[in-house]
């Protein structure tokens, strides 16, 4: 399991990255569509996009987490089982 501590790191922060990207991105979205600027589209929909992204970006940003936690876990497991 040790080798692939470097994939998790990686993952993590990409999914961690993408979490981001989909927060602005959303915020973006549904703030336009809250002060009408886009035509054809009610306002409260503005209000569906935020919470739609948001639980988007808490989801990815939970399993960057989980990522973390798990390659801690196992460089703990390594330490102790050198000693």
């Amino acid at each position: 399991m040790r080798e692939h501590l470097g994939f998790l790191r990686t993952s993590s922060t990409a999914v961690k990255v993408a979490a981001w990207i989909f927060l602005c991105l959303g915020i973006l979205g549904g703030s336009s569509l809250l002060l009408g600027l886009v035509p054809g589209n009610p306002r409260w929909m503005g209000l569906v996009v935020l919470a739609i992204y948001a639980f988007l970006f808490f989801f990815l940003y939970l399993i960057a987490k989980i990522a973390d936690l798990l390659t801690r876990i196992i460089n703990e497991v390594h330490e102790i089982k050198n000693k």
